[in-house]
């Protein structure tokens, strides 16, 4: 992703962006995607001692 942003400035200092809307879409879902894997690995960590059960046996006690 190549940013095309627009900067426009007040009184000499820079206070704002401007952005395509595809490219601010494209922002927004990889800061989307960065939050959902943050908290995937909170949630590896904070469940990483928890006992696991097998596949095989999740799908005998499921009849599949």
């Amino acid at each position: 992703m190549v940013l095309r942003p627009q900067i426009l400035e007040k009184d000499g200092e820079k206070q704002f962006v401007v952005l395509p809307y595809e490219q601010f879409i494209e922002v927004q879902e990889a800061l989307d995607d960065f939050e959902d894997l943050k908290a995937l690995r909170a949630a590896k960590d904070a469940e990483q001692d928890e006992p696991t059960v097998p596949l095989a046996e999740v799908k005998r006690d499921l009849g599949l």
